[in-house]
């Protein structure tokens, strides 16, 4: 039996795995580190309401066995490029080095297709970046999910992957060969894959594109 850790389980995809992770039996603690009391209640949950920007309050909790990182967001909501790369960079970097001060053994984390260091996007070069420190840390195991345009419902409006989202399950049948991978992929299925994998235990840094993600979920 093990201890699951998640940021971000509030979010699109995090709010399915914490269901999947209270339901799992591999797991008889899951741990949440969120801004505000969600006032979910269950007997193997344990939720620290923390503030992320105070890393010496928290470092200590960060104890247990597998670690998802499902946090993000986008320069919109953020408000800046500054206040997004805190949350997409910072705050996972932060954890991933708390939990490998802690021996956590598995870091998974939603990333990005095409998340690059190099990238001329910002977004795609945040991405990458926390992806490299990542394949740089000493962790048992590091799993990168790269979904292409998440489906579901989120709690804010984005016109943008609102519209995105009709035009590719419009053409859905476009996404044939190499193009596979960009095809839209449903946030459930994400978090399903994320359980999955981390049931695998492989060792080393691996990196899931959506395709794999899909057939992992499907499995």
């Amino acid at each position: 039996m093990k201890t699951a850790l998640i940021i971000g389980s509030t979010g699109l995809v995090g709010s399915h795995l914490l269901d999947l992770l209270l339901d799992s039996d591999d797991y008889n603690k899951v741990i949440t580190f969120v801004k505000r009391d969600t006032g979910i209640k269950h007997p193997k949950l344990t939720q620290y309401v923390i503030d992320f920007d105070k890393p010496e309050t928290y470092k200590d909790l960060v104890q247990g066995d597998d670690f998802f990182c499902t946090i993000g967001t986008t320069i919109k909501k953020a408000g800046s490029k500054e206040a997004f790369r805190k949350v997409d960079f910072e705050y996972p970097r932060q954890f991933a080095t708390f939990a490998l001060q802690n021996k956590v053994k598995q870091f998974l984390i939603i990333s990005s297709l095409d998340a690059d260091a190099n990238s001329g996007n910002f977004y795609l070069r945040t991405k990458g970046e926390i992806q490299d420190f990542l394949k740089g840390c000493s962790f048992e195991s590091v799993s990168i999910l790269q979904p292409s345009l998440l489906l579901g419902h989120r709690t804010e409006f984005r016109l943008g992957e609102k519209v995105g989202a009709f035009f590719m399950k419009t053409f859905t049948f476009l996404f044939l060969g190499k193009l596979k991978k960009y095809k839209p992929i449903e946030s459930t299925a994400v978090a399903k894959a994320l359980l999955k994998i981390a049931q695998r235990n492989n060792k080393g840094f691996k990196v899931y594109e959506s395709d794999t993600i899909q057939q992992i979920a499907d499995k």
